[in-house]
């Protein structure tokens, strides 16, 4: 037998063997993967965000990669235009800077990648959906509860401040939705507002400041996590506990303390973990071939010591 003739004899049995042999199973093949660019993983909302967008993803047989921007804008459009270039399947985005996203979102938009925004509103675009709650009415109903509660529990009367993110387009919303609903009420004065910057330590130095500034506020409203969890440090730093009512969005052990103390009034919890979920459910359905509704809502719970319990577990 001929060197050629050997060869060719190998190549045949090899073809035979290699016949019936998949390499890597169906589901492997057709596996999605999906990006989730986040804005940062120091807050309780982001990761409880992460992991019901990861356990979506493990049922649906789809990889995740999360991409954390530590509050830098610029790192979640870098992250998009790589991203891109890896030709993912989906991309699920909690925009810092909502409208300086959007080129890197029209980019992924015009390279067939589907995009779904995830709270923080992005402007009329090429997004598929946008996943979460209403935050301005959500806001606004915060507004309702506080005048309600002021009117019943604190004589009427009630000086209050703001511990915002003004580089927080989503949480810009619910700070002016709360405003607009409290201003010109009778009995309610203002103290105005400090900037914690979407950072725990941040917001505890401006609501010590807030606090400092004004010895006779009698409540505050925290807009996010980071500036909830700096409010309430902040009035037990300076044992405020007694004089001032503290509410809030986005509930945490240290809040759930608070309001077990009783100056921690009313916080809005939203399911950051059903809208991690959502987005990677929708993405799958895109990338499937099929659609899903421009708004997605996840609802809200006003968490008061009323209704406290069923969270405690959760926040252990």
């Amino acid at each position: 037998m001929t060197i050629f003739t050997r060869r060719m004899l190998t190549a045949t049995l090899a073809a035979t063997a290699f016949a019936g042999i998949s390499f890597g199973s169906a589901a492997q093949a057709a596996e999605k993967t999906f990006a989730l660019v986040q804005i940062n993983q120091q807050a309780l909302f982001f990761n409880q965000m992460n992991e019901g967008a990861q356990k979506a993803a493990d049922a649906a047989g789809a990889k995740l990669v999360i991409f954390n921007a530590n509050n830098d804008p610029a790192a979640q459009n870098s992250a998009i235009e790589t991203y891109i270039q890896q030709k993912v399947d989906g991309l699920a985005v909690v925009a810092i800077d909502v409208n300086g996203i959007m080129p890197a979102v029209q980019q992924a938009a015009a390279a067939g990648i589907p995009v779904v925004a995830i709270d923080a509103i992005l402007p009329d675009g090429p997004q598929k959906a946008q996943i979460g709650v209403d935050n301005a009415k959500a806001g606004a109903d915060m507004g309702k509860f506080f005048l309600d509660y002021v009117k019943s529990d604190m004589g009427g009367k009630v000086k209050y401040g703001v511990v915002g993110a003004l580089n927080s387009f989503i949480q810009n919303v619910r700070q002016e939705g709360f405003e607009k609903t409290v201003k010109g009420a009778e009995g309610v004065e203002t103290a105005g507002v400090v900037d914690g910057q979407n950072i725990q330590d941040n917001a505890l130095a401006a609501a010590e400041n807030l606090i400092t500034g004004n010895p006779d506020m009698t409540a505050v409203y925290a807009t996010g996590e980071p500036a909830l969890m700096g409010a309430i440090a902040a009035v037990e730093s300076q044992g405020k506990q007694s004089d001032v009512k503290v509410f809030g969005w986005d509930l945490t052990a240290q809040a759930i303390a608070g309001i077990d103390a009783g100056y921690v009034t009313a916080v809005i919890q939203q399911d950051p973990s059903a809208m991690g979920a959502a987005a990677v459910d929708a993405l799958k359905k895109i990338a499937d071939g099929g659609s899903v509704e421009k708004t997605i809502s996840v609802p809200i719970t006003i968490v008061t010591k009323e209704n406290v319990e069923p969270y405690r577990a959760v926040f252990k």
